[in-house]
């Protein structure tokens, strides 16, 4: 084997769920012995720079001050009474409201208007299923003719125990500027929230932290105010392997790359695998031992690594531990093989950092990692696209996606955190099945493998926010315009995931449609894969 020693630059990014490294000292989640499964509640506060956000089992009275004029006092990061709720600024993208945002049609309330706006967006204009929210619509103004009513509607909806709607409730109130409700809803949210709970109240906690990360700051400060200690690098990676053990979405994807992979390869003697995110390097262990049983023998096999910091922190390395582990497996299959570190950022990537040979056949893979590259709608620089141009320059036999199916990059707030709240509480409840509600490690890996995720989407806008997902039909877009086309899917590759997934729960779900693979939970879908030529 031969290894570069060219040094690897982390472009910042980690697969579903994981933070880049720079996030890893920013965000404070429990210790894990401070977690109580008797707890009645979660504790959530927003303090200045100077202290820390914590999220910890408490029954105390609330963090959020309930001042005594409503028309008047509205929160602020310090915690103290301010005039003028609609006064906080936000950047551009996080608004949410129009200029009707005091008043609403009198044939429905704000909020239905609001999600139907929402829903004809997501779903077209000949959707009339507001069931998909599971929500009471909060009165407009029109509807409340004062603000008992108001507030008798609030201590209602609270009542009803449905914390979906009270979340989502709370985060209209902060994307319409209306501070009271929002602090006095965060009081009530945190005693039904509890990281040791059902699904939604799990979700909910760390929705909720979102909600207080973004009330605190805006854009870089937010996470300058909320600090954290990161687990060692060794206990990370056990929570990543829980999780791609305990959930197929990992497998699943990785499955139907290498399927893919392994069809456009069947008569090649080079091949050249550029792996945009290697991670562990976990995909290619299959692969490598399909190629081998190839008739006629296996090809020369050569994989360019592109490394992220958390993967790296995670395994306690560089990319020449993944490197080895590779030319062991290949050399007890006797398969040629060669490992290359590109040694930079995916957005910085060029034609010398991959050491393309002649003669090779060029398959590329993107495993849960282009929704890390910021688009144009947040800078000049459309690092996405650009990839993808470049991508095609190579001239690939095929190029492998997989992503999350989910519509967060450029929504407004609300919409966002709407469909978060739905994504991954299906995540949430996928989990439930496998990992018991009372079991720490479970704990542990909601909250170092996807709540770092969800706290992104919600808190952060601009650069600051690398979570920015986007459907399939985006992703076919942009591939599109890139001058791809599509690689169909074998039917051996369908077939092998449906053998997968009977080792898990009934309540998955597989769809083929439009040339793609659909993972999903309960017929939500959650993970797409397809192949590009």
């Amino acid at each position: 084997m031969q290894t570069s020693q060219k040094k690897t630059i982390s472009d910042g990014s980690r697969r579903f769920g994981d933070q880049p490294m720079q996030y890893q000292e920013s965000y404070c989640w429990p210790p894990i012995q401070n977690v109580d499964a008797g707890s009645q509640g979660t504790h959530l506060s927003a303090m200045t720079s100077d202290q820390y956000c914590t999220l910890e089992s408490s029954s105390e009275t609330s963090a959020y001050p309930v001042h005594n004029s409503p028309s008047t006092a509205s929160f602020s990061p310090n915690e103290s009474a301010v005039s003028q709720p609609n006064s906080q600024s936000y950047p551009s993208d996080q608004q949410d409201s129009s200029e009707n945002a005091c008043g609403s049609p009198t044939s429905e309330s704000y909020v239905t208007h609001k999600l139907r706006e929402l829903e004809t967006a997501m779903l077209g204009p000949d959707s009339d299923n507001l069931d998909m929210y599971n929500m009471t619509a909060m009165p407009g103004p029109n509807q409340i003719v004062s603000e008992a009513e108001k507030w008798k509607f609030l201590v209602e909806m609270m009542s009803r125990g449905d914390l979906k709607e009270a979340l989502c409730t709370c985060a209209l109130a902060i994307a319409n500027g209306d501070m009271f409700t929002v602090e006095w809803l965060m009081s009530e949210l945190r005693q039904k929230v509890s990281v040791t709970g059902e699904p939604i109240q799990r979700l909910g906690a760390y929705m909720l932290e979102g909600l207080v990360a973004r009330l605190a700051s805006s854009g870089s400060s937010i996470y300058n105010a909320l600090r954290c200690k990161e687990p060692a690098g060794a206990d990370l990676l056990s929570y990543m392997l829980l999780l791609y053990e305990a959930c197929p979405y990992f497998k699943f994807g990785y499955m139907s790359a290498n399927g893919a992979i392994a069809d456009a390869m069947k008569d090649e003697i080079s091949v050249h695998i550029i792996d945009f995110q290697i991670a562990q390097g976990s995909q290619w262990v299959t692969l490598i031992q399909a190629l081998a049983a190839r008739p006629g023998g296996p090809p020369r096999i050569r994989i360019t690594g592109i490394d992220d910091s958390t993967s790296a922190y995670a395994r306690g390395g560089g990319l020449d531990m993944v490197g080895k582990r590779l030319l062991k497996l290949a050399e007890s299959y006797k398969v040629p093989f060669e490992f290359h570190t590109a040694g930079v950022s995916a957005s910085e990537i060029q034609i010398e950092n991959l050491g393309i040979q002649p003669g090779e056949a060029v398959a590329v893979n993107f495993a849960l990692t282009l929704h890390h590259l910021p688009d144009e709608s947040v800078g000049t620089q459309n690092h996405r696209d650009r990839l993808l141009r470049f991508v095609k320059s190579l001239s690939p036999k095929v190029v492998t996606l997989v992503e999350q199916e989910s519509n967060t990059n450029t929504v407004p707030f609300f919409a966002r955190f709407v469909e978060t709240l739905n994504y991954y509480l299906a995540i949430f409840e996928s989990i439930d099945v496998t990992l018991p509600r009372e079991n720490k490690e479970r704990i542990n890996v909601e909250q170092h493998c996807l709540a770092r995720e969800v706290v992104n989407i919600v808190a952060c806008e601009g650069a600051e926010r690398v979570e920015r997902h986007e459907p399939l039909g985006k992703w076919r877009s942009r591939f599109e315009m890139a001058g791809f086309t599509p690689y169909p899917l074998s039917s051996f590759v369908n077939s092998t995931i449906k053998i997968l997934l009977e080792n898990y729960s009934e309540k998955y779900t597989l769809e083929e449609r439009d040339g793609a693979l659909f993972l999903g939970w309960m017929n939500r879908p959650l993970v797409a894969s397809c192949a590009w030529r």
